[in-house]
């Protein structure tokens, strides 16, 4: 009876955070232009905006930012999309560096091979108007900034020990790193480890394989060989082992990453530009999939796969009267290779590369132009063409594909590139800000040359097609945001149209190679397609101590022929309601979704149940002299409800009632 009155009171509080707030200023957007930002470390070097803090994982942290959602096929390693675009609209980068995923199945986002601990900050540039080093952007670019003390630290040295629990399969999160400044030198060094059995979902239904075991570590040095020169290396090892996907038929015996890079940097120059960062950085990654652990595998199949990327980028700044502009140039030789072996019982074992070692040469030239025209206004011009060269080097990967496109030549050409100009207006308590880009994008490997590769969603095989054009997308987008006293309000939107735009359609003409797969499709170009994404957000500060928070989120797309799009997010809605009580606070919350009635049946989709979970947190900081302990603790899906997202893979159910509690120590 207890529970229900609860239940009953946070769900008419839930409503009644709505009526003040059909818009909201967002907390994570905290540069100017079309960035959002999220803090992820923690001690002195800034407040964590997800709830757990450094223990939270990176998807966790990445689900804070505006227009970021998950499509998650188990509890680890989850694809993020943006503006409801997934992986080959994006651009993911660490640090400025190119790093191409190893997994021909999207198991392993190049977000899965750092650590919350490596960074100092995400940050989110939405649709065409990229960081210097994104490439093919069309949705939008991520670049996970990495941790650095940094020369003449405030202190010389500090170091940080963490710990966290969680109740919902049995996560253990472990990390202690270390940093050390002074004006010549400094170091970032940290260990941190993950181990998660199975999870339940509400009702405490066990979701099996969902475990996994994740080992990082990492190391940042700094020289500085003279005043405002410098020289910085990073090194990152990170291995996943034993990780589940129960949405899927397979799961990955390791997934294992080495990033490094070596760079220079020259501050307070003359003339033209005022800073100089050149860097030079080579990754490589291996991920092996494995069914062995199913029980109902009807044939056994092995699926490794390689990404190697070897690159750099030179970045000038400068400033000049109101121009406060970039000039960037990046150059990137990545190689993917993937195979699959089938072992059929008391027959010989059939072999097929799936990713016929493919290399590609890609090198761009960007610009970008902040001016402030006056106090008020703002112009913003951005810009930047790539050149790349992409070729087929397995001689029996090509003959494979020539069976399907005969005469198909071994290696492209292609010209990608963006522009777009956005204006901002700022005053008093308006801050108005519109913008325009049309970019292009070249096919991501898997579009062009992938070899029947099984898609669980929609059960059919997929080809690459090597004739296929060039997508392109021109977008449009406007916010304005009004604040007076405690309340602030926003209000925003983008759109989408493109064409070519690049989609897998059956062709009924093939035999699929996965048993019981529906069909085989091949990538085509559609004549056209458009997304369009609104939001609407808002805070109230109630007074001192207490904060409301509430979004409203609603996307729409469709392609040429009228058929909706896939993984378009149903409308859904979130608040909260924060106490700040001295240096500790508590927060409850909601986050409601809509029942997804514009689903895609074409692609696979089926319509999923609207559903609402609560969650409650708090964290407090202790002082005790020289070294600060952080405690947070709370519980996830409050009401242990079971439910699926329409973005969970095959509708696996999400986390039923999760309790955590993580400590951090920092001296």
């Amino acid at each position: 009876m207890i529970n229900r009155l609860i239940h009953c009171f946070l769900w008419a509080g839930g409503l009644v955070t709505s009526l003040p707030a059909w818009a909201q200023s967002d907390t994570l957007q905290l540069l100017e232009g079309a960035i959002d930002e999220v803090v992820v470390t923690t001690g002195r070097q800034g407040r964590p905006q997800a709830a757990k803090g450094s223990m939270a994982s990176i998807d966790e942290h990445l689900l804070q930012l505006h227009g970021v959602e998950a499509v998650k096929r188990g509890s680890y390693a989850w694809e993020h999309t943006v503006n409801n675009m997934q992986t080959e609209r994006l651009s993911t980068t660490i640090d400025g560096m190119k790093i191409f995923s190893a997994c021909t199945d999207r198991m392993d986002p190049v977000t899965s091979y750092v650590e919350s601990g490596n960074l100092q900050r995400i940050s989110l540039n939405s649709g065409l108007d990229g960081n210097p080093q994104a490439t093919g952007n069309i949705g939008g670019s991520l670049n996970l900034k990495l941790r650095k003390a940094g020369f003449n630290a405030v202190r010389n040295w500090e170091g940080n020990a963490s710990a966290g629990l969680e109740s919902n399969g049995r996560l253990q999160v472990y990390g202690v790193d270390a940093a050390f400044s002074d004006n010549s030198f400094y170091s970032n060094l940290g260990l941190f480890y993950r181990h998660a059995g199975n999870y339940t979902s509400g009702g405490g239904m066990e979701v099996p394989y969902s475990q996994f075991t994740k080992f990082n570590a990492f190391a940042n040095l700094g020289w500085q060989p003279a005043s405002h020169h410098a020289i910085e290396a990073t090194l990152i090892c990170d291995v996943a082992t034993d990780v589940g996907y129960p949405a899927l038929n397979m799961d990955v015996r390791e997934a294992r990453g080495f990033i490094s890079s070596l760079s220079y940097r020259r501050e307070r120059m003359e003339g033209w530009f005022v800073r100089w960062e050149s860097k030079l950085y080579y990754n490589h990654l291996t991920h092996e999939m494995d069914d062995t652990h199913r029980p109902d595998v009807v044939v056994h199949m092995d699926m490794p796969g390689r990404s190697s990327t070897v690159g750099l980028y030179s970045l000038l700044q400068g400033l000049n009267g109101r121009h406060e502009y970039q000039l960037n140039y990046d150059l990137y030789f990545n190689t993917l290779y993937a195979d699959m072996t089938m072992y059929p019982d008391g027959q010989a074992p059939m072999f097929m590369l799936t990713w016929p070692d493919v290399a590609t040469l890609n090198s761009g030239l960007a610009f970008s132009d902040d001016i402030r025209l006056d106090n008020s206004h703002r112009l913003r011009l951005s810009a930047k063409a790539s050149w790349q060269h992409r070729r087929v080097r397995s001689d029996e990967g090509l003959a494979a594909l020539t069976i399907y496109f005969p005469g198909m030549e071994r290696s492209k050409r292609e010209w990608q590139g963006r522009v777009s100009v956005g204006y901002t207006y700022e005053r008093e308590q308006w801050r108005v800000t519109a913008a325009a880009g049309y970019g292009s994008r070249t096919p991501v490997v898997t579009e062009e040359y992938g070899y029947f590769l099984n898609n669980t969603f929609d059960r059919y095989d997929y080809i690459g097609n090597p004739r296929l054009k060039n997508e392109s997308a021109v977008e449009a987008n406007l916010s304005a945001t009004w604040r007076s006293g405690s309340v602030s309000l926003k209000v925003e939107g983008n759109a989408f149209f493109f064409s070519n735009y690049i989609v897998g359609a059956p062709d009924e003409r093939l035999s699929p190679m996965t048993l019981g797969a529906a069909g085989v499709k091949i990538y085509r170009n559609l004549s056209s397609a458009r997304i369009v994404n609104l939001g609407l957000t808002a805070d109230w500060h109630l007074n001192a101590h207490l904060t409301w928070h509430s979004t409203w989120t609603y996307a729409y797309g469709r392609e040429s022929t009228g058929t909706r799009l896939p993984l378009i997010a149903p409308v859904t809605f979130t608040s909260s309601l924060t106490a700040d009580w001295r240096k500790g606070s508590v927060e409850v919350g909601t986050r409601l979704a809509a029942r997804h009635v514009g689903y895609s049946a074409k692609y696979g989709e089926t319509p999923t149940a609207g559903y609402g979970v609560w969650h409650l947190n708090a964290q407090l900081p202790i002082n005790l002299g020289y070294s600060t302990l952080h405690l947070r603790f709370g519980v996830e899906n409050l009401f242990d409800h079971r439910y699926t997202t329409y973005s969970d893979w095959n509708h696996i159910p999400q986390k039923g009632r999760n309790l955590f509690v993580n400590a951090s120590f920092s001296l």
